[in-house]
């Protein structure tokens, strides 16, 4: 039998050689924290340009609209994006303020940058009902379970559902019993209840800031891409 272990690939120098040609240009004007090397800063940007290009680059929304093109690999994306009681403006704040961010998934906080000037706690709500023991007890999902383990800390937090219907469901009813989320990014996916989940978030009567996508579509990326491009603006207004 023999293995890969003694082949020669070469040496890293050789093989660590950058996919694409270094632009010092677009390294220096990322404001994406994710993205560590001049390599991935040059392709982060290139991409970012040819979008604003696509989508427009007049607004704040239309920066959200940028970052969740890229982030999915679809520039449709963009025309699916609701945004409701000014959310940009409202989850700025909240990040300037050190606001905890709660997701529904671990994936949705893996996701969300750890760099740049903010203060701000990334809790994942699968955490808070370790044991399952609300989920098993009601019935319900984990993620439902999570954010109703931790409901005494969300009022002026940023609430990030990328993949869970029901989460973004259990926010709503929540809301109505009184409470006041900073922002709400819900884009979860799927067939079952993710539109209809969605359009709770973005119809309800209590003004809430939101952002959205409309139908089945949407998914971690565009949840993270969303909280990212909040925090790359807030970190930009801390240095005006």
């Amino acid at each position: 039998m023999t293995t890969d272990k003694n082949k020669n690939y070469g040496t890293l120098d050789e093989l660590a050689a950058v996919t694409i040609e270094i632009d010092q240009a677009f390294v220096d004007s990322c404001s994406d924290f994710g993205a560590g090397t001049d390599e991935a800063k040059t392709i982060y940007m290139k991409s970012r340009t040819y979008i604003q290009g696509v989508v427009g680059n007049k607004t704040p929304e239309d920066r959200i609209r940028q970052r969740c093109a890229v982030a999915t690999g679809d520039i449709s994306v963009a025309e699916i994006m609701e945004f409701r009681h000014d959310p940009i403006a409202a989850g700025v704040a909240a990040i300037q303020k050190g606001a905890p961010i709660f997701t529904d998934i671990n994936m949705v906080k893996a996701g969300i940058t750890k760099s740049g000037k903010y203060a701000s706690e990334i809790i994942c709500v699968l955490d808070e009902d370790e044991n399952a023991e609300i989920a098993q007890k009601y019935g319900i999902t984990r993620t439902s379970a999570g954010y109703l383990a931790c409901r005494d800390r969300l009022n002026g937090a940023v609430i990030a559902i990328g993949n869970a219907p029901s989460a973004a469901i259990t926010i709503c009813r929540l809301i109505e019993k009184g409470l006041r989320p900073a922002l709400i990014v819900a884009t979860p996916v799927g067939f079952v209840n993710a539109a209809e989940s969605k359009e709770m978030v973005r119809d309800m009567e209590i003004p809430v800031p939101s952002i959205t996508c409309i139908g089945t579509r949407g998914g971690t990326p565009m949840a993270v891409a969303c909280v990212n491009e909040i925090i790359a603006i807030a970190n930009e207004k801390k240095d005006e």
